[in-house]
């Protein structure tokens, strides 16, 4: 498969293109600073592109099988992960890529009936901003996405580097926790799980989930 992948230089985009290159899929990486990008590969290509120009994702993305974005920004620039869903959405429509897999967020995955993680009382308020982004990033899929086959993959309540155990339970919109009450997935569970789902599609034009 050919895959185009954006954020590849972090901490999550990394491993979905170790993953990826592992089981012998062709990636493009598309990054503002190829220099940033160490990782080499007989099938991976490095380019310059920017998430937030649906000009320059049409010409990036042309000819992939599927598309994968790890944007995933912080601080001041939270509220772009809306203008990247948007640019998106326009520049596949614009290369003729119907497949988009994009890494989401933890926040807006449900404790209870009608209550998302964000809306808890104990929910840090320094990762508000970041995370009612990726809630409304969602709704624009939900709403404006329906001419791609896309899925957003939002993680367990803690996301980290750690151990591919190839090992996790998938969900939909409620927040999967484990024995003693914790909602956690290794980074390299998490990238499993979108390949995972790019070679068997099970959850096109949804949103899922993962933990342990």
């Amino acid at each position: 498969m050919k895959i185009a992948l954006f954020g590849a230089t972090g901490m999550i985009g990394g491993r979905i293109l170790r993953e990826a290159l592992n089981r012998g899929h062709q990636v493009t990486a598309i990054v503002r600073d190829p220099a940033k990008l160490t990782e080499q590969h007989a099938h991976l290509t490095v380019i310059t592109g920017d998430i937030l120009n649906s000009d320059s994702i049409a010409g990036t993305v042309k000819g992939a099988n599927a598309v994968v974005s790890a944007y995933g920004p912080s601080g001041a620039a939270d509220r772009t992960i809306v203008d990247a869903a948007r640019s998106l959405i326009t520049g596949l429509t614009k290369a003729g890529v119907k497949r988009l897999l994009t890494v989401g967020g933890a926040g807006s995955l449900e404790v209870a009936p009608g209550l998302q993680v964000i809306d808890t009382p104990d929910f840090p308020e320094a990762y508000k901003s970041n995370a009612g982004a990726q809630r409304d990033a969602l709704g624009v899929y939900k709403s404006e996405a329906n001419a791609l086959d896309w899925t957003y993959l939002s993680p367990a309540g803690m996301i980290a580097p750690g151990e591919r155990t190839n090992t996790f339970r998938l969900g939909g919109d409620q927040l999967v926790v484990d024995a003693s009450g914790q909602s956690r997935i290794s980074a390299e569970d998490y990238a499993v799980a979108v390949i995972d789902e790019l070679e068997s599609p099970k959850h096109v034009q949804q949103r899922f989930t993962l933990g342990y």
